[in-house]
C-alpha cells in the first residue's frame, strides 16, 4: 500500500519577556528549522512527511524539545486537507511556493 504525503503543523505561542524566555524561544524555533520545518506564518511551522508513521516520529522529536513555558499545538493533515485550506487574506508565501511538493513522472 502506498503511503500518502502528510503535513505536520506546529503552532506555538511562547513568552519572550525575559532573556531566558527569548533564548528558549530561539532554541525551539531553530530546532524546528533544523528538523526540516519551514515557516508558514509567524509561530506556525510545517513539514512534509511520507506517511503517518513519519509524521508521528517528527511529532515525537518536537515533544523532546518543547520549552518549559508557552503553548504548543501540533496537527497532522493529509495533502488534500492542506490543499483545501482557504486563504482569507493575502496569498501563498514565497517560501510555501518554493517548497510545494512536485509530482514526478517516471517512464
Amino acid at each position: 500500500m502506498e503511503e500518502k504525503f502528510m503535513r505536520v503543523l506546529v503552532m506555538f505561542d511562547m513568552p519572550t519577556c525575559s532573556k531566558k524566555e527569548r533564548k528558549d524561544y530561539a532554541r525551539f524555533r531553530k530546532s524546528l528549522i533544523k528538523d526540516g520545518f519551514m515557516m508558514l506564518q509567524y509561530s506556525v511551522y510545517m513539514r512534509i512527511c511520507k506517511g503517518v508513521a513519519s509524521a508521528n516520529n517528527y511529532l515525537d522529536k518536537v515533544g523532546l524539545i518543547v520549552p518549559p513555558k508557552g503553548h504548543i499545538r501540533a496537527l497532522i493533515l493529509t495533502e488534500k486537507q492542506f490543499d483545501n485550506m482557504r486563504l482569507l487574506l493575502g496569498g501563498r508565501s514565497e517560501n510555501e511556493k518554493a517548497n510545494a511538493p512536485r509530482q514526478l513522472t517516471l517512464f
